[in-house]
């Protein structure tokens, strides 16, 4: 019985449509001899062919079309049928409907063959505005399902570049053949929807990358310039472009779902700002070159000549040549201004759709938080760097665990693991993977631990080794032993020669011994930037659990000194620099290492986290390597100079210290190239940065 209601239902449905379809023609017929709206459509009304009567005002036909459309789209919602369904469902069956009826009005009213009755159908806008509006109806008033498809924002931006392109395939490529356009509007206002055909191309092209990514600006303007895209093709001559065209554009307003990423709203005013400067840089560059080659226009320079020839060389109504300007000037004139209209509005369009801009922002009460629950959960060896002043904190809701993050080249790059209790973990990396992908960032962790990869799969991503954390226990640790012999030597050599150590907190160095280890830092650091952003403080003297491990020489001067973090949680001091003077003898820092254990021990500190070694298990001598992993630590082995990658690996060996394996984590294989330059530019080893402003 329930089946039966529910075919009655469809049948009455369908009987309704038909009866929207025959009412839409009909009332054409009552609506067009009142109301003369815009220029005329031929073949509008068919039959009145023979009383030359069977055009109707574009505008009634469009409104009249758009109400049937939308009242078949409610109907499409009534019975369950999705948007893009709905929306393909109806621009076919309309255009069926309207193609068959045209054609077997044109059969009968010219008395022609049925083959050139529906040829000539098949090639009347007549026919498709309505299909176009029926789907647009479908698009709009059918059923969303609330859900986002994975591969819809990838096909649909892959539709629309090919849409661009076929745009300015036909750009370069026009057929003769007359259009709507020829027939209705003057000469001026042809050349200008001609020239357009291109740029939208091109638009197209360029915005299909934001659609790729989901951003809704993007979805914006690509049904925008879809529609115009598609509108142009259909006033110029039906053709295969102008059905395509409007296929995609009504497969985006169905899919809008699919495109909810808002763009950064402070960007509006600097693409505003950017836009005007742009247009002014462009009528300033053609006012000055029609001023000094006045010479060879046929009209007396003025502002408005200036402007009028400018805005029309911007148009590309000048391609060919001005009519106005002699010689050669008058070829390259229009087309250097057209060539760099096009280049600041694609630059415009990338500074539109672009990710949102990273805002350097911490505020006291956040750093107080991310403090203390540092000092409280902060366990991993990493964890007291995420104090660092150039990282931004991403708080849970409850604030009880929080992640710090710096963006850079659009890639928000995580500094170790969170901070927190465990069963907040979760919670937080999916907030933080949603915040960053609403602003269009890609999400990395530099320095995670083998320990949180698990939380991290969970959640999607993918992790690639990338070096070892030397880590000494001070409770086993001991220089004897035949191994150990080199250490030990340059002990007792350092002490023989008169050199002490002294363990001091920033809170107890006085200004004349403040300004003497910053002196030892400067020098010692030369012209190269301050390094690191994982795995060092940024200050000396800011963080004031910070642990300095001088080193003093025979005349009880600082030659140099460790400079550690402290992890209370993980009873563990993590090395952030170890700058000394030049003259210091051979071995210094390995003493100075020795000592700093040495007091750990005596402490209750039960770790000394050394330097991270880079790619370890690449590099460590006695490892076996597959073919493809000899290949890399060749390549690594050419980086020594500038990263000191293998120097590293070979001064924390010399301590027989355990290693923990750190890894980068990151969303999908192709971004690594991305993460890769943005967190080299993080620890400052390629020239920018990406501060943000504070």
């Amino acid at each position: 019985m329930r089946r039966l209601v529910r075919v009655a239902g469809l049948g009455l449905v369908g009987l309704t449509a038909l009866a929207v379809l025959l009412a839409a023609t009909g009332w054409l017929y009552v609506v067009h001899p009142r109301l003369a709206l815009g220029p005329p459509l031929p073949n509008a009304l068919p039959l009145d062919e023979l009383s030359k009567r069977s055009t109707a005002p574009v505008l009634v036909f469009v409104a009249v079309w758009g109400v049937a459309g939308l009242l078949l789209g409610l109907l499409a919602r009534l019975v369950g049928v999705e948007r893009l369904a709905a929306a393909l469902f109806l621009a076919l069956g309309v255009g069926s409907w309207t193609f068959l009826t045209t054609g077997v009005s044109i059969l009968v009213v010219r008395q022609i063959p049925a083959l050139e009755a529906f040829h000539a159908a098949g090639r009347m806008p007549a026919v498709y505005l309505p299909a176009a509006l029926a789907g647009l109806g479908g698009a709009v008033a059918g059923r969303g399902r609330g859900r986002t498809w994975a591969l819809a924002p990838s096909l649909l931006a892959v539709a629309v570049a090919l849409a661009g392109v076929t745009d300015m395939f036909v750009a370069a490529f026009p057929e003769a053949e007359r259009g709507l356009l020829e027939e209705w509007a003057p000469h001026a206002v042809k050349g200008v929807a001609a020239a357009l055909v291109a740029p939208l191309g091109l638009g197209l092209v360029v915005i299909a990358r934001g659609l790729f990514r989901r951003k809704h600006r993007a979805w914006q303007l690509a049904v925008a310039l879809l529609g115009g895209s598609a509108a142009l093709h259909l006033l110029h001559r039906i053709d295969y472009g102008a059905t395509a065209t409007a296929l995609v554009a009504l497969a985006l307003v169905a899919r809008r779902q699919d495109f909810p990423l808002r763009g950064d709203p402070q960007r509006e005013s600097r693409v505003l700002l950017r836009a005007i400067a742009f247009a002014s840089g462009i009528f300033g560059y053609g006012a000055a070159a029609l001023w000094v080659h006045r010479a060879l226009a046929d009209q007396p320079y003025s502002a408005g000549f200036a402007l009028r020839e400018t805005a029309a060389a911007l148009l590309g109504l000048r391609l060919r040549g001005s009519e106005h300007l002699a010689g050669d000037f008058g070829n390259w004139f229009p087309l250097s201004v057209l060539l760099l209209g096009l280049a600041c509005a694609v630059v415009v369009l990338v500074g539109w759709l672009g990710p949102w801009r990273y805002r350097l922002r911490q505020e006291s009460g956040e750093r107080a938080i991310a403090r203390a629950l540092v000092a409280a959960w902060g366990a991993d060896t990493l964890a007291p760097f995420v104090l660092r002043a150039d990282k931004s904190y991403f708080f849970s809701e409850d604030e009880r665990a929080f992640l710090a993050y710096k963006v850079v080249g659009g890639v928000a790059i995580v500094s170790g693991d969170p901070v927190g209790p465990e069963q907040a973990l979760d919670e937080l990396v999916r907030r933080f993977i949603a915040f960053a992908h609403e602003r269009d960032w890609r999400v990395a962790i530099l320095g995670a631990s083998e320990a949180r990869l698990g939380l991290y799969r969970a959640h999607g991503l993918h992790a690639l080794y990338h070096g070892d954390e030397a880590i000494v226990e001070t409770g086993s640790f001991s220089l004897e032993g035949r191994a150990i012999r080199k250490v030990r030597q340059s002990v007792h050599r350092l002490e023989a020669a008169g050199y002490r150590a002294e363990v001091r907190q920033p809170s107890e160095l006085d200004r004349e011994l403040r300004a003497a280890l910053a002196l030892i830092a400067r020098t010692w650091r030369g012209d190269q930037p301050e390094r690191g952003f994982v795995m060092a403080l940024d200050a000396l003297f800011a963080h004031e659990d910070a642990v300095f491990v001088i080193g003093r020489g025979p005349d009880d001067r600082p030659a140099g000194f460790l400079h550690f973090a402290v992890s209370r949680p993980g009873s563990a001091l993590s090395l952030s620099s170890m700058p000394r003077l030049r003259t210091t003898p051979n071995g210094f820092n390995e003493w100075l290492v020795c000592e700093t254990i040495a007091w750990a021990r005596e402490h209750g500190v039960e770790r000394v986290s050394l330097n991270f070694a880079p790619f370890a298990a690449l590099l460590a001598p006695e490892v076996e390597l597959s073919r493809l992993q000899q290949v890399e630590r060749k390549a690594l082995f050419a980086l020594k100079g500038h990263f000191q990658l293998d120097n590293l690996l070979l001064f924390n060996r010399k301590f027989f210290p355990g290693w923990e394996r750190r890894f980068v984590v990151y969303e999908r294989r192709r971004d690594l190239p991305r993460v890769g330059i943005a967190a080299l530019a993080a620890e400052a080893y390629l020239p920018f940065t990406g501060r943000g402003r504070r």
